[in-house]
């Protein structure tokens, strides 16, 4: 095996030059040796002829008893013995390996049978002599020049041998690469073709196996444009000449089995464009790559052991829609900057369930190659990202918040792919990954790529990647990113600068089928996941089943609800009565999808500022606003989300370099009360909404929720009941003035004896005034809000409270 080299970057220039010269030194040094033997050859050949024709003669005469050069008629002559070729390879096949433009090295290169017995050709460019190995007996291979080696053995069949390879300093005892047939199968190659293969990183890719009783790895690669795909790693000082890979048919995959390769190599595609030039590539399908801002793909294999059974088996229970569903989104870099995949591992599982979260969400993990796009510019569909560890790492994470009892939703970018040349970018010369058109390939907004969503080869590699994330590192959802950009074809661009669809229209319909195609795969084979649409505008059935026409997302991120209210909480509250409207709109549509309400990462950056930071007043009114907005977005229709760091009111905006300022809860901190207690909110709004089936059980029905009043925008006051499916409500009350309001009367149920306070975000221990409601509260029989019954409510300043049944 060639010695390695830590290097990723090309090979070594100075060992290059010493190989050059000594296979130089040899060549010359073997000329005469080598026209010796050709002598001695020709020598065997005359005399094996001429003892052939005197066999001859004698079998007829013993046959005949006459002598044949005597005897008339003349029998007919013997057959002419079988002449021995040249096993050397033709100027056209060493033109094409040299140039690397060669479809099929394997038969050309390897062992062939040939008249006059088997044919042994070896390119292994800077090696100073190549010898077979058959059973107990070795043969020197004749060197042809520029790193070909040849010879002919008379043997009947392909024997099994091995290669020594002598470079200066060492010798390589090899399998031969072109002795093995593809480690590709037929039914492979056939979904491939067809873009059906869900499972296409076991297809396409490094993969470690075992083939033909030799250990080794198989690499593949999807590149249909190429003149020849070359093979370059750590194993060969990165130049690929002596490993062309094989062209498998129309399919326009290649491939090429390395005896011998194992984990941890790393490795690139060197292809031959078109037009002659080349370009050397990460692997498409890399499962591991090196930690950026190198960029080379690496050989791995999962040895992880799952230990989540419990979970697994448990999340088809319930749908996602119907149980308790509440995210802490995280950016893993930056949580806790420094820690790796299992350090996480140690640490977040324990504050998440602390919290009573049910789910998290993970910024993009895929690979990419700047930390600043926060994972959403994706060069390494296949990969969890180097930077934290690696891909069995990054499971053991998962395996860890299953076992706290933790869902894991992670980010999906299909919709575009950064333009480094080393990655998906015209690839294999061509545009291949990306639209044919270029106003159709180049994103407007990200100075990126869109996906070809129409080539089924494109749809295939991204479906199969939805699916690889869910079925391999048991990722319970996938929150797709950029949604709306993906379906219209002219998001962000102006007239001109788009075509419209077949029908006139604007939506891609390319999209859209992909998008329907992922969800029903996704759902078909990994059942309990759920999907997310981060979809911007009023798409008619993002969560509606594809057979319906629908999209087929399990919910929608609804941008509408977050835009609105997080615009009424920014207004004084003198003000808000004239915004009263921007937070009842949202249950005009809330049940059009069945949506998730966002507070994300893209609300507190780029000089949004933070959540706490948003509200209007002094520091402790702040706050207040605060609470009260939190625990009024937790009581609404809807699935809740919250950005790292605003659980516990982190005043400066996120950056991914520094993460939370997790030191404003040093008890050392002056103001550490203030920040507890806005996280002791959040840890008891999630404790009470997972113990209270009315905040969920019917999130995507209407019957699951009654206005009390929606209209008293002079008090700037919200009161709506939620239901269960057995009936139980809960009564939500906001106030979002900063003045207490005594004796308010609202409309209730009349078959409920009495309500107590459930969660009061006033209460002292969370840095509130302590307005509070101690007692049950009795209805009367005063009709109110339509209701025959009502209540008289203390409703405390800039406050949410919540009454349940006494």
């Amino acid at each position: 095996m060639t010695p390695r080299t830590p290097s990723s970057n090309g090979p070594d220039p100075k060992k290059k030059a010493v190989a050059k010269k000594a296979t130089a030194k040899k060549g010359a040094g073997k000329k005469k040796s080598a026209k010796k033997n050709a002598l001695k050859k020709a020598s065997a050949k005359k005399t094996s002829s001429a003892a052939d024709q005197q066999a001859a003669r004698e079998t007829v005469t013993a046959d005949t008893g006459t002598d044949p050069t005597t005897t008339t008629p003349t029998p007919a002559p013997a057959p002419a013995p079988e002449i021995a070729i040249s096993p050397a390879l033709d100027a056209v096949d060493r033109d094409r390996l040299l140039h690397g433009t060669h479809h099929a090295p394997h038969s050309v290169l390897g062992a062939h049978p040939v008249p006059g017995g088997i044919a042994f050709r070896v390119f292994r460019p800077f090696a100073l002599g190549v010898t077979v190995v058959t059973g107990g007996s070795t043969t020197e291979l004749h060197d042809d020049g520029d790193g070909f080696f040849s010879g002919l053995l008379p043997l009947p069949d392909v024997p099994e041998y091995r290669l020594l390879v002598a470079y200066d300093g060492t010798v390589q005892d090899i399998e031969d690469a072109y002795c093995f047939l593809p480690a590709l199968g037929d039914l492979d190659l056939h979904l491939i073709g067809e873009g059906r293969h869900e499972q296409l990183w076991q297809a396409l890719g490094a993969e470690p196996m075992t083939h033909q009783g030799v250990a080794g790895t198989r690499f593949t690669v999807w590149a249909p444009n190429a003149r020849g795909v070359r093979l370059a790693g750590t194993f060969n000082f990165w130049d690929g000449t002596g490993a062309p890979m094989r062209s498998l048919g129309a399919t326009g995959v290649w491939e090429l089995f390395m005896p011998g390769i194992g984990e941890g190599e790393l490795y690139k595609f060197e292809i031959t464009r078109p037009d002659g030039s080349r370009t050397m590539r990460a692997d498409p399908m890399a499962r591991r790559t090196e930690v950026p801002p190198a960029t080379s793909s690496i050989v791995t294999a999962s040895h992880h052991e799952w230990d989540d059974a419990e979970w697994m088996a448990g999340r088809t229970e319930v749908p996602s829609h119907e149980a308790p569903f509440s995210v802490y989104e995280i950016h893993l870099a930056s949580w806790r900057p420094g820690l790796t995949y299992r350090q996480l591992a140690e640490q977040l599982p324990a504050y998440v369930k602390d919290l009573g979260f049910t789910h998290v969400e993970l910024m993009p993990v895929a690979e990419h190659p700047f930390g600043g796009s926060w994972g959403y510019q994706v060069t390494g569909f296949y990969a969890p990202t180097a930077r934290l560890g690696t891909p069995d790492d990054f499971k053991f994470l998962v395996d860890a918040l299953h076992q706290a009892g933790i869902g894991v939703l992670m980010d999906w970018v299909p919709a575009h792919f950064p333009r480094d040349d080393w990655a998906l970018a015209e690839f294999d010369g061509r545009p291949l990954y990306e639209h044919e058109d270029p106003l159709r390939a180049a994103h407007p907004d990200w100075g990126t790529l869109e996906f070809d969503f129409g080539r089924r080869e494109v749809r295939n590699f991204l479906v199969a990647n939805a699916v690889y994330w869910c079925q391999e590192f048991h990722i319970d959802g996938l929150r797709v990113d950029a949604v709306a950009s993906m379906l219209y074809l002219d998001y962000s661009r102006e007239p001109g600068q788009w075509t419209p669809n077949e029908h006139g229209g604007r939506e891609n319909l390319d999209a859209v089928a992909f998008l329907q195609e992922m969800n029903a795969t996704v759902y078909r084979r990994v059942p309990g996941v759920v999907t997310i649409a981060e979809e911007s505008t009023a798409w008619d059935g993002v969560t509606r089943p594809t057979d319906t026409g629908g999209l087929g997302f399990g919910f929608k991120w609804n941008m509408g609800w977050m835009h609105d209210s997080l615009d009424y909480m920014t207004h004084d509250p003198v003000h808000r009565r004239h915004h009263h409207g921007e937070m009842t709109f949202s249950m005009v549509y809330a049940y059009s999808e069945n949506y998730v309400l966002p507070i994300s990462h893209d609300e507190v950056v780029h000089g949004k500022r933070s959540l706490v930071s948003k509200m209007p007043g002094d520091w402790w009114q702040q706050r207040a606003n605060l609470r009260a907005y939190l625990a009024f977005m937790w009581a609404h229709p809807g699935k809740q989300l919250l950005f790292m760091g605003q659980e516990f009111a982190q005043g400066a905006e996120w950056s991914e370099t520094h993460g939370p300022d997790w030191w404003l809860l040093d008890p050392a901190y002056g103001a550490e009360a203030d920040h507890r207690g806005v996280r002791d909110l959040v840890r008891d709004l999630n404790t009470v909404y997972r113990h209270t089936p009315s905040l969920w059980q019917l999130d995507t029905t209407p019957t699951g929720f009654q206005w009390v009043t929606g209209d008293a925008a002079e008090d700037n006051v919200f009161a709506f009941l939620r239901y269960d499916t057995d009936g139980t409500p809960l009564l939500a009350v906001s106030n979002f003035s900063p003045v207490v309001r005594h004796d308010y009367r609202l409309g209730v149920p009349d078959d409920t004896p009495a309500w107590h306070e459930a969660l009061n975000t006033d209460t002292a221990v969370y840095g509130g005034s302590d307005v509070t409601n101690p007692d049950p509260i009795k209805p009367e029989p005063t009709a109110w809000h339509g209701r025959a019954a009502s209540i008289r409510l203390t409703l405390p300043p800039l406050a949410t409270v919540w009454l349940r049944p006494a």
